[in-house]
C-alpha cells in the first residue's frame, strides 16, 4: 500500500488541497462561512439534484443496454469479435466535446433524426443519457465480460441438471459470481456521469448543468475560486458517500470463484434465441456506437470542394496560420502515444500494487484505501489541472516545465480502472492455492508469479488496454498542463473546435478521426495478445 498511497498523496491530495485552500483562504483568513452560503443556495441544490439523478439514470440505462453485450462478447465466438470489441471501446477515449458534437449532428437541428422524422433531442435529457451510454458501453462490456468469460459454465449447467430453470440457474449461480464486477462497472459509470462536462455543455445547453460544469464556470469564466472550492468539496462529499456504500455492499458478496480459460467458454451461438441475442447486440452497437463515429469520419472527409483529404493535408503544415500551434498538429499523434505509454506503465505499477494489497482482508483500513483509489474519477478535472499548476511549482517538485507532468495526470485516471479491472479476478482466486504454494516452499514473489499472475494475466491485459485508452483521450487536466509545443490529440482537437471557421472545424474532425483510428488500432493489437494459460484478450 505504500507506493499507491505516496503516489496519490503527492499527485492527487496535495494539488487538490492546494487549489481548495487558495479558494477558501483569502488574505490569510479562512472564509468557512462561504461554505454555508453556497451549499444553501437554491441554484446549487438544483445543480446537485440534476447531477445525482442523471448519473443514476445514465448508470441504470448503461447497465441495461451493455450487460447483454457483455454476455455476447464473453460467451459467443463469431467472426470479427476482436475488431468489434476494439470498436466499442473507441468512444471511451474520444474527448467529450467531439462526441458531443457528433451527437448534436445526429440529434440536433439538421441532424439525422430531424431530417428523417422531424425530431430533435438536443437540449433534452434523452440526448444526455444516450451520449453517456455511448461513452460507457465499453466499461460494462469489458469489466463484466472479462470476468464472465472466465466463469466455469459447468456450474450453471449443474444447476440446470438439478432442476433449475435457465433464468433461475443464472440468477442463483452466475449473477452472484458477477456481482463484484457489475458493481465495479456501475461505480465507474456513475462516477464518470456524475462528473460529466463536455456532454452536458454541448447537448444540455444552458438548461442543464452538473457540478463539473458549475465548477468550470465559476473557475474559468467567473474567476470565483471560493465558490468553485465549495462546489469541489460538495463533489468530494457525494463521491465519498457513493464509494463508502460500494465498499460496504461489495465486500459482503465476495467469494472465491472457479476461473477457467476463456477459450473454453466461448462458442458459436446455437438456436434462434442465441442468434437473436447476437444480432440484437450487433444492432445496438451499430446504432449507438458506429453511427456517431461514422459522422466524425464523414465530416472529416466532406471538405469545401467535396469529399477528399483536404482537411488532413492541412494538418501537416508546420504551424497553422492562427498561431494555435507551435508545431504541426500531426505531431500531436506522437505526443499522445508517448504520454499514454508512460501513463500506462505508471497506472499498471501503482494500480497493480494497490489491487494486490486490496486482496488482503484487513478491515476498515483497506476499505478506506479502496475508496481513496476511486476519488480521481469523481473529482473535477478542472480542479486537478489547476492544482497541478499551483502545487507542483517549487523544488523538489517543480514539474511545471517537465513532460512527465502530463502522463502523471493521465495515470491518476488510469489507476482506478486498473484496480477495478484486476480486483474482482484477484479476489476470486482461491486463497488455498497460494497457501499450498507457500507450504511447498515458494516465496511470496514466486507465489504471485506462479499462482496469481497466470490466472489474472487476462485482467492485466484488460487493465493495460483501459489505462492506455483513457490516457489517450484524457482532456480535462491535460489541457491545463500540456505545453503548447507538445499538445496531445484531445488538446489539439479542442483548440481547433474553439476557433470559428469551416477549415478549423474540418481539421478538428480529421484529428478526431485519427484519434479514433489510433485508439482502435492500439486496442486491436491488445486483442491479439495472448497471456499464459488465461486465453485471448
Amino acid at each position: 500500500m505504500a507506493v499507491p498511497l505516496a503516489f496519490f498523496a503527492v499527485f492527487f491530495a496535495y494539488p487538490v488541497a492546494a487549489i481548495v485552500t487558495r479558494g477558501l483562504r483569502v488574505g490569510g483568513q479562512w472564509r468557512f462561512g462561504r461554505i454555508a452560503e453556497v451549499v444553501t443556495d437554491p441554484a446549487t441544490l438544483d445543480v446537485l439534484w440534476f447531477t445525482c439523478w442523471q448519473a443514476v439514470a445514465s448508470t441504470a440505462l448503461t447497465l441495461a443496454v451493455a450487460l447483454p453485450g457483455a454476455y455476447v462478447f464473453a460467451r459467443f465466438d463469431f467472426p470479427g469479435k476482436g475488431l468489434l470489441r476494439a470498436v466499442v471501446t473507441v468512444p471511451f477515449v474520444l474527448p467529450t466535446v467531439v462526441a458531443g458534437s457528433a451527437f448534436l449532428a445526429l440529434l440536433g437541428r439538421g441532424g439525422l433524426l430531424d431530417e428523417l422524422w422531424g425530431v430533435r433531442l438536443d437540449t433534452s435529457v434523452w440526448a444526455i443519457l444516450l451520449a453517456h451510454v455511448f461513452f460507457n458501453y465499453a466499461v460494462v462490456v469489458r469489466t463484466v465480460g472479462g470476468l464472465w468469460a472466465q466463469l466455469d459454465p459447468r456450474q450453471e449447467e449443474a444447476a440446470r441438471v438439478l432442476g433449475a430453470s435457465r433464468l433461475s440457474a443464472w440468477r442463483r449461480v452466475t449473477l452472484p459470481a458477477l456481482a463484484p464486477a457489475v458493481a465495479a462497472a456501475a461505480l465507474m459509470v456513475f462516477l464518470f456521469t456524475f462528473t460529466s462536462f463536455g456532454v452536458i455543455q454541448i447537448l444540455g445547453g444552458p438548461r442543464y448543468a452538473t457540478l463539473e460544469v458549475a465548477i468550470y464556470r465559476e473557475t474559468a469564466q467567473l474567476l470565483d475560486l471560493p465558490t468553485a472550492a465549495v462546489l469541489t468539496l460538495v463533489q468530494f462529499a457525494a463521491v465519498a458517500a457513493v464509494l463508502a456504500l460500494h465498499a460496504w455492499t461489495v465486500r459482503r458478496r465476495e467469494s472465491a470463484l472457479r476461473l477457467v480459460d476463456p477459450g473454453r467458454t466461448a462458442r458459436r451461438p446455437k438456436g434462434p434465441a442465441q442468434w437473436a441475442l447476437l444480432w440484437g447486440v450487433l444492432a445496438v452497437v451499430a446504432l449507438l456506437i458506429v453511427t456517431p463515429l461514422a459522422v466524425l469520419v464523414e465530416r472529416s472527409l466532406n471538405g469545401p470542394d467535396g469529399y477528399g483529404f483536404s482537411y488532413y493535408e492541412a494538418l501537416t503544415s508546420a504551424a497553422d496560420s492562427g498561431g494555435t500551434f507551435f508545431v504541426a498538429p500531426m505531431e500531436a499523434i506522437g505526443n499522445s502515444l508517448r504520454y499514454a505509454a508512460v501513463a500506462t506503465v505508471f497506472a499498471l505499477a501503482v494500480g497493480g500494487l494497490a489491487a494486490a494489497a486490496l486482496t488482503r482482508k484487513a478491515g476498515r483500513l483497506v476499505r478506506g484505501f479502496d475508496a481513496l483509489l476511486m476519488l480521481p474519477l469523481g473529482t473535477s478535472a478542472v480542479t486537478v489541472g489547476f492544482g497541478f499548476l499551483i502545487a507542483l511549482d517549487e523544488p523538489p517538485l517543480d514539474l511545471r516545465a517537465s513532460w512527465v507532468l502530463v502522463p502523471l495526470a493521465q495515470a491518476l485516471v488510469g489507476v482506478p480502472f486498473v484496480v477495478r479491472t484486476m480486483l474482482p479476478v484477484l479476489r476470486a482466486v482461491d486463497h488455498r492455492l497460494r497457501e499450498a504454494a507457500a507450504v511447498l516452499g515458494a516465496s511470496p514473489w514466486r507465489v504471485w508469479r506462479e499462482v496469481d499472475l497466470p490466472l489474472v494475466g487476462r485482467a492485466v491485459a484488460v487493465a493495460a488496454g483501459f489505462a492506455f485508452a483513457v490516457s489517450l483521450g484524457e482532456f480535462g487536466a491535460t489541457v491545463f498542463i500540456a505545453r503548447p509545443d507538445q499538445p496531445t490529440l484531445p488538446v489539439a482537437i479542442a483548440r481547433f473546435l474553439g476557433r470559428a471557421g469551416q477549415l478549423t472545424y474540418g481539421q478538428a474532425m480529421a484529428l478526431s478521426t485519427i484519434l479514433m483510428l489510433v485508439c482502435a488500432g492500439s486496442l486491436l493489437a491488445l486483442e491479439r495478445i495472448r497471456t499464459d494459460r488465461s486465453g485471448e484478450f
